[in-house]
């Protein structure tokens, strides 16, 4: 399979194969040439007052901003979709540091990405298939004299130039394996899989024979030919499967090191473990040393200091345990040791950047359900949070002493911010002005609730727009996924608050136990207790706010993907008649068949507390007592189960189990399934099927 990143599976499964015209505020084929996204879709007409399945498919979305060497420009992604082509399709463009119009640099047919300047801010390198095979490709910082440069066997998935861009290192699929048909060479036509060992199948995908290798190769003449792989023979992914993230990978700035992270484990080893390591290969020897052996959990995105005399990563302790703090670690390469940065500090720490006093390192972390750069003195131990509000960062850059982010909210998609040495911020971007101008977003307030157990517990209240106090709205518990991803101040082009609200419903959103940005004991309070305490805070939530005037508690709805489609089928048998609609996405029905059934076997194992043949394991037994199909027998409510026949997490046979039961029981209940889909739902035609169904499921129930 191609190890693309999954964070753009949805990007290389849904590019378009032409350009599109904008006429009469309608998308057509048009096969008279290109056009620039910001003179069509960016300035496309907005009708619409409120969000609708067909608004959120024409936001251009912002993503991998690079900063220029001479802290002047930005260059970024934008990604736009034709919903009427079922088609989308990625440029390059640029704007300044100071903000203004930005610049398409890039036309092509198919998606431009990866962009990358070198390091005099001359040229910007960028991925494109333009030729066929996806490769190497340079421009002028204008976007002029755009030119193929890497001609290697097969397609790259990713790259980076080395810091005086000397080399360059890519990733890419390598057979390493024998296929069926070479093994069987007299069945050319067989098709099968023949599979002995775990795990076989992740996220989105089978395994087969490839996996993803580094190559190293000098850039000579401004040409990338065939590397060398420096993980020769080996049958591991790096980056990581499933999410092939080439953040996983990075340059010491001496060029004398590649740092990369790497699972090296088999079987069931493999399946059970989280036990990642950051491994550094030597430019000169050609060697590779483990320098986080005996660390057990995963260890990932390595980044050197400027002077290339330390090296700092995100560091897990407990294997098996994906959503354990992740703790910032950093090594003194001349000595080896290593010191725990973050001991002191009970949040998590990610996207980190070292500061030119190879002392400081700028992160992001999440604290109070939003996510927010901060930075630490790596000697003293100092923690400062730089920046403060109702927002997410998502990425952070800094280069010289200018520091970039893209930043997010429950009101605005992505767009690139600059962040001042004060704390505040300057919006770069405005790539969907032109919406948020016609169509009014919902506001939110956060509400703080009492548990069962005397906690105090952050709720976003998501309002209606025009909401009026002196009306009933029917309302919303919003249940989320993970389990451990905090209900924050995100933007989704799935479960999107705004689309939500825009159908005159109040969303009850609570950061019910087992959330991370509130400490690690809440956070880690969720494992071998599902169907427990953070059950009891979903009913604190609702039950606290239907009190409200304006919440209609006869006309009251449960929603949610994944755990929280767990969490919406486990409600169905405990509810005692509060819900009077549920919608479960790609939920958990059968812990017991759920346990074998899913791929990252170390999730349930961890979770769950155990294998559900272990009957001297309490806390196993007792998260198996909690399966919600022990409680079919008291569903009353009338539900709508969707699913995806590609999702390997959930697989969709939880689904139809609980779908094949309710009807059994004679439960008014509805099915989605989506053949082509995964565990999330990413085709635009599919998306705003799924939405229409979604909200006419919900409006047929609570709004008669």
């Amino acid at each position: 399979m191609k190890k693309i990143s999954l964070i753009l599976v949805a990007i290389v499964i849904i590019t378009s194969c032409k350009r599109v015209e904008i006429k009469n505020n309608n998308l057509s084929d048009d096969n008279k040439g290109k056009i620039s996204l910001v003179d069509s879709l960016s300035k496309v007409e907005i009708t619409e007052n409120r969000m609708t399945p067909e608004l959120l498919w024409k936001f251009g979305r912002v993503f991998d901003a690079q900063l220029s060497p001479d802290e002047k420009t930005i260059i970024y992604n934008i990604q736009r979709y034709n919903s009427f082509t079922n088609k989308g399709y990625i440029d390059i463009f640029s704007v300044n540091i100071d903000g203004g119009e930005p610049t398409q640099l890039t036309d092509f047919v198919g998606p431009e990405l990866n962009q990358r300047w070198n390091n005099g801010g001359s040229k910007i390198y960028f991925l494109s298939s333009e030729n066929e095979s996806m490769q190497v490709w340079n421009m002028n910082a204008d976007g002029s004299s755009k030119k193929q440069i890497s001609f290697v066997d097969g397609d790259i998935n990713s790259f980076e130039l080395s810091p005086k861009n000397n080399y360059v290192y890519y990733a890419q699929d390598v057979k390493v394996d024998k296929t069926v048909n070479e093994i069987h060479s007299d069945l050319p036509m067989a098709d099968v899989k023949i599979i002995d060992d775990l795990m076989y199948r992740h996220w989105n995908n089978w395994t087969d024979e490839n996996y993803s290798h580094i190559f190293l190769s000098k850039l000579e003449d401004d040409k990338i030919n065939n590397g060398k792989d420096i993980m020769q023979g080996e049958r591991w992914d790096a980056p990581l499967s499933a999410y092939f993230d080439n953040a996983e990978i990075t340059w010491s700035p001496d060029e004398k090191y590649i740092a990369y992270t790497c699972k090296k484990l088999t079987g069931k080893e493999y399946a059970i473990s989280t036990n990642s390591d950051i491994y550094l290969y030597d430019i000169e020897t050609e060697e590779t040393k483990n320098i986080t052996k005996g660390m057990m959990g995963y260890d990932k995105y390595p980044r050197f200091s400027p002077n290339s005399k330390k090296i700092a990563w995100q560091s897990m302790k407990t294997p098996g345990y994906e959503s354990d703090k992740d703790r910032l670690f950093v090594m003194d390469l001349s000595t080896s040791k290593k010191e725990y940065i973050t001991k002191n500090f009970d949040q998590n720490a990610s996207s980190l950047v070292w500061n030119d006093d190879n002392e400081t390192i700028h992160f992001i972390s999440g604290i109070n359900a939003t996510y927010q750069i901060y930075k630490v003195n790596t000697s003293s131990k100092t923690f400062v949070q730089v920046t403060k509000g109702y927002h997410n960062y998502n990425s952070l850059q800094k280069v010289g002493k200018t520091i970039i982010g893209t930043k997010m909210s429950m009101k605005m998609a992505t767009e690139i911010f600059k962040i001042n040495s004060d704390g505040s911020e300057t919006q770069l971007t405005f790539t969907n002005k032109n919406i948020y101008d016609k169509a009014e977003m919902a506001n939110f307030e956060e509400r703080w609730v009492k548990t069962t157990d005397g906690k105090d517990m952050l709720v976003w209240v998501i309002y209606p727009p025009n909401f009026d106090k002196n009306k009933k709205y029917p309302a919303l518990l919003y249940c989320q996924g993970g389990p451990q991803s905090a209900v924050s101040q995100f933007w989704s082009y799935r479960w999107n608050f705004q689309m939500m609200a825009a159908h005159d419903y109040i969303i009850v959103a609570p950061n019910r136990r087992g959330l991370p940005t509130f400490g690690q004991e809440w956070n880690a309070q969720i494992s071998g207790d599902y169907g427990g305490q953070n059950m009891k805070d979903y009913f604190s939530a609702i039950d606290s706010l239907k009190q409200e005037p304006f919440i209609d508690e006869n006309n009251l709805g449960a929603i949610g993907a994944s755990y929280g489609g767990f969490s919406v089928f486990w409600l169905a048998g405990h509810h005692e008649g509060r819900f009077k609609a549920f919608i479960s996405h790609c939920g958990i029905y059968n812990f017991e068949s759920m346990y074998a059934q899913t791929e990252e076997t170390f999730f349930t194992h961890h979770d769950l507390g155990g294998a559900p043949w272990d009957k001297e394991n309490e806390i196993a037994q007792n998260s198996y007592a909690n399966s919600p199909h022990h409680f079919i027998k008291k569903w009353d409510t009338p539900i709508l189960i969707i699913t995806g026949g590609y999702d390997f997490r959930i697989p969709y046979t939880q689904s139809l189990e609980a779908f094949n039961s309710a009807k059994l029981l004679g439960i008014k209940s509805k099915l989605l399934y989506f053949p082509n889909e995964t565990h999330f739902v990413v085709k635009p035609q599919n998306s705003i099927l799924w939405q229409r169904e979604f909200f006419g499921f919900l409006d047929e129930e609570l709004k008669r």
